[in-house]
């Protein structure tokens, strides 16, 4: 097939939807978000980041008849038994303050005694077809957490991550920087491929 020249990314969350459209140029040049669309958010009812991105993505594709891009992503902290994982847009609650979210990471690492305070962030990417073909992409970054928060860039846990072999935050890093060591960027890199390659058949 022909590489899609439109895709909708199953957010609605505007700086996770402007950074997956800078990583999709310039092989998708035109991406709406579900928030633009007025899509609804469906019920993440997975078990795991991949199950909950497929669902997004399928959904969206359904109610557009576009190809469509959903991202699950979160943060796992080992110390917390891999919380709050699939739930971490959950722990911002229903007005997605993820400084709320923060503290709450940073109380229960307290509350447990933990002295290891390792942690990853991991990205999975389902490609969905709106005839109901679905791919999954998924990459991870492994660093710890650091209080209290440092920096503004970025967005929900981004502040309180330190990826190894790095002193700043995700929240302090210039978008570009980020963008080449992330998560999202490690999925999106087997994302690109997969497009170059004209993976995608309608």
């Amino acid at each position: 097939m022909k590489r899609p020249q439109a895709l909708v990314v199953a957010s609605h969350n505007p700086g996770k939807v402007k950074e997956i459209a800078e990583l999709l140029l310039p092989l998708v040049p035109i991406v709406k978000s579900a928030e633009q669309l007025k899509l609804a958010e469906p019920e993440e009812t997975g078990a795991t980041f991949s199950e909950n991105a497929a669902l997004k993505a399928v959904a969206a594709a359904e109610a557009t008849l576009l190809p469509a891009l959903a991202d699950d992503s979160g943060l796992v902290v080992c110390a917390l038994g891999g919380a709050p994982g699939i739930y971490s847009a959950r722990w911002a609650g229903p007005d997605k303050n993820f400084t709320h979210a923060m503290s709450r990471v940073e109380r229960e690492l307290k509350d447990a005694g933990a002295s290891d305070f390792s942690a990853k962030f991991v990205c999975a990417l389902a490609l969905a077809l709106p005839r109901g073909d679905v791919r999954i992409f998924q990459g991870e970054v492994r660093g710890h957490l650091s209080f209290p928060p440092r920096g503004a860039r970025g967005f929900g846990y981004d502040p309180i991550f330190v990826a190894d072999g790095m002193t700043e935050s995700f929240g302090e890093l210039e978008p570009a920087r980020k963008q080449a060591i992330s998560h999202r960027a490690r999925a999106f890199a087997k994302l690109r491929k997969f497009l170059e390659s004209d993976g995608v058949r309608e």
